[in-house]
């Protein structure tokens, strides 16, 4: 038997899709990914406010669903993970949430991706003859106060004076908005579906 393991992702900002493969048995068992339309980032004329980071993680709003499926990764809603790889080798772990090492936060698991928020930022999904038995829904493990580079193939948490390809700071989250205008950098990451969006100025 082999398991393909899937994700997606899906940053305006050019995140690739990511797949890995464990073999074993005899058993042929293939998948496919989707990328989602996910947190989006547009860039709005305002004028620029000096930082106003706190120190806590706030929640973001969870998915849940009742069919939670079926995946050799054991993880929970609430937990944080890194997801890392490239489309042939996949690889995704346990990581405390807030931390270096975590790039995204666990928002719902479901029976299959397509039950995923359509504005989550990715999915991991375990397939089993061309069919999904499970996944995890994802989104970006935002720190207010943080930064993120967010110009890789994946997020990846950065202390705020190093280098990166696209270097962001949350200056806050804004909840009951799916839109950037809600922000005061007039920059961010829109979820219109769950309504709220993550508020970053590039640094």
């Amino acid at each position: 038997m082999s398991r393909q393991l899937l994700s997606g992702l899906a940053l305006a900002v050019g995140l690739t899709l990511a797949a890995a493969s464990v073999s074993a048995c005899t058993r042929t068992i293939e998948g496919q990914a989707q990328p989602g339309i996910g947190g989006t980032v547009d860039a709005v004329t305002t004028s620029t406010p000096g930082p106003r980071p706190t120190t806590s993680r706030p929640n973001s709003p969870l998915t849940t669903t009742e069919a939670a499926g079926d995946t050799d990764f054991e993880a929970e809603v609430g937990d944080c993970v890194t997801l890392g790889g490239t489309t042939t080798n996949a690889t995704i772990a346990k990581a405390s949430c807030g931390s270096r090492a975590s790039n995204y936060v666990i928002i719902g698991k479901t029976v299959n991706s397509a039950l995923c928020p359509t504005d989550r930022d990715n999915y991991y999904a375990e397939t089993l003859n061309g069919i999904e038995q499970g996944a995890y829904c994802l989104d970006i493990d935002w720190v207010v106060g943080g930064c993120m580079d967010v110009g890789g193939d994946d997020p990846k948490r950065i202390d705020c004076t190093e280098p990166g390809v696209q270097r962001v700071r949350v200056d806050e989250i804004v909840q009951g908005s799916g839109d950037v205008s809600a922000c005061d950098t007039g920059y961010g990451f829109e979820y219109f579906e769950r309504m709220f969006v993550v508020c970053v100025e590039e640094v």
